[in-house]
């Protein structure tokens, strides 16, 4: 992404993007920040909807927070549509709170794909807490046939 683009632009575009994905609308998640070096945060709230049956929050719903920053990290370093290939995701403790924060970041930048990080936490009665940590490998995607330059 051009690094005359001012962050709030970058912020304001991951906002729209977001809102354009049902899941994303669904979760209620929150766009907190973004930054044109390949850097953002998304906020979940945490209600009774997201947990699982021993009372945290269900995993699926870190992996896709996880998701979620990995791949906007990267599509805004490239500033083009990328998707994630693959990514990992290590649980570190239960997840019982009242917000989940998803903070990504780009760790690599190659041609056509990059590496990312994503560090959750949870966030309970002020204190933010370490509980789960994330690697993806993102690509760029290709361009439609017909569309050369």
């Amino acid at each position: 992404m051009n690094q005359t683009v001012s962050n709030d632009d970058v912020l304001k575009r991951v906002r729209g993007i977001l809102a354009r994905q049902p899941f994303s609308t669904l979760l209620k998640t929150e766009a907190t920040q973004a930054s044109a070096d390949g850097t953002c945060e998304f906020r979940i709230s945490i209600d009774d909807n997201l947990m699982q049956h021993l009372g945290t929050v269900h995993g699926g719903v870190l992996g896709y927070a996880a998701d979620t920053a990995l791949t906007f990290a990267a599509g805004i370093a490239y500033g083009i549509p990328v998707i994630t290939s693959e990514f990992k995701i290590n649980f570190l403790r239960p997840v019982v709170g009242e917000v989940l924060v998803a903070k990504g970041h780009v760790v690599y930048k190659g041609r056509t794909q990059a590496v990312t990080r994503c560090d959750l936490f949870v966030v309970k009665e002020g204190e933010e807490k370490l509980c789960a940590t994330a690697q993806g490998t993102i690509v760029v995607l290709p361009e439609p046939a017909g569309s050369g330059a």
